[in-house]
């Protein structure tokens, strides 16, 4: 899934969002810090091509979800559905179309969730810049829009700030490409271009501030760097191991912290805290957990209780772990759990 699967639900529940084979599967927790159901298969029983989802959420924590299925030999269709509550069917898959009117796939998709509540689904094009398409206020989709953009690679991000407009992030060939919504409700609009050997599929964005998000992204060199418009890419620590990170912001201690997870090149989780848009400050990996399969992902989330929640999986594998920050000082955790 190209965006943090481990989401809080309006009603406090942690739900877990899987692409498997060519569907989507869910699993909720019960209650608020209990068990968790077993996975069952959401939005309907269209098929997908595998490996094409993207999950994103915004301030009412409706879940939002899109895929490509195929629709006729050689040409296939975004798709999107929405899940309002975690123990709740979501709705079926329904159509968006294609940035090129009609055509095979372009790219994994991105979603974010606007103050409005109101989807944006983002998709390279054909041409290789970056096409969307937004959900109207009161119901059904504006038209695609192209956003500009060339030779965009795969695994962009997206993410509203605490204002909640939205914007997005993209790789090029030693750059990454930043597109803003100058007012709610409006087309983002290129704006920044900043020099950065980012790693395709490995970009995740956060808001961590009322003015800024931050991107996170690993560089060819190896290293995880953090990114916000006006500024330099400044080097975190050395990534963990090769594949994305999930990062949330949470409070440790009393103070504001973001706190990033990657899958470590020994197969265990590893975590780095430290305090908001401070890379200046440090930070060290500690590892954690069972070893995983070499395509396991991490995301993080934060519990009802408000407390630091982090679950991993596998396409391969199939388990499901998670963990939970201790009632005690620094970023103890409890054993992990197979869910």
């Amino acid at each position: 899934m190209n965006g943090d699967w481990l989401i809080r639900g309006r009603d406090g529940r942690l739900s877990v969002h899987l692409a498997s084979g060519d569907g989507v599967l869910c699993r909720a927790e019960r209650r608020p810090g209990g068990a968790f159901d077993p996975p069952r298969r959401i939005a309907g029983t269209q098929k997908l091509h595998p490996g094409t989802a993207a999950v994103g959420h915004g301030p009412d924590r409706y879940v939002q979800l899109a895929a490509w299925r195929p629709t006729r030999p050689g040409e296939s269709g975004l798709v999107h559905s929405t899940q309002f509550r975690p123990l709740l069917a979501a709705l079926d898959w329904s159509p968006v179309g294609h940035p090129n009117g009609s055509g095979e796939r372009t790219g994994t998709p991105a979603v974010a969730v606007d103050a409005e509540g109101r989807t944006h689904l983002f998709v390279r094009n054909a041409g290789g810049g970056m096409s969307m398409r937004a959900q109207k206020e009161k119901g059904g989709w504006d038209p695609w829009r192209d956003l500009k953009g060339s030779d965009v690679q795969d695994g962009p991000a997206a993410v509203a700030g605490e204002s909640g407009r939205v914007e997005l992030y993209a790789a090029v060939p030693g750059g990454i490409l930043h597109w803003v919504q100058e007012e709610p409700g409006r087309q983002p609009v290129l704006q920044e271009a900043v020099e950065a050997a980012a790693r395709p599929g490995t970009l995740r964005a956060l808001a961590t501030s009322p003015r800024s998000t931050t991107l996170f992204y690993t560089d060819t060199a190896g290293d995880l760097c953090a990114w916000r418009a006006g500024g330099r890419p400044t080097r975190l620590l050395a990534a963990a191991g090769p594949g994305p990170v999930s990062a949330v912001r949470c409070e440790l201690d009393g103070h504001d912290c973001t706190l990033v997870a990657q899958r470590s090149a020994t197969g265990r989780v590893a975590f780095a805290a430290y305090p908001t848009e401070q890379e200046e400050a440090g930070a060290w990996w500690a590892e954690s957990g069972p070893q995983l399969p070499v395509d396991a992902e991490v995301s993080l989330a934060v519990d009802a209780d408000g407390r630091v929640t982090a679950a991993s999986c596998s396409p391969s594998g199939g388990q499901l772990f998670l963990t939970r920050r201790k009632d005690e000082p620094g970023l103890a955790l409890r054993a992990w759990e197979q869910v």
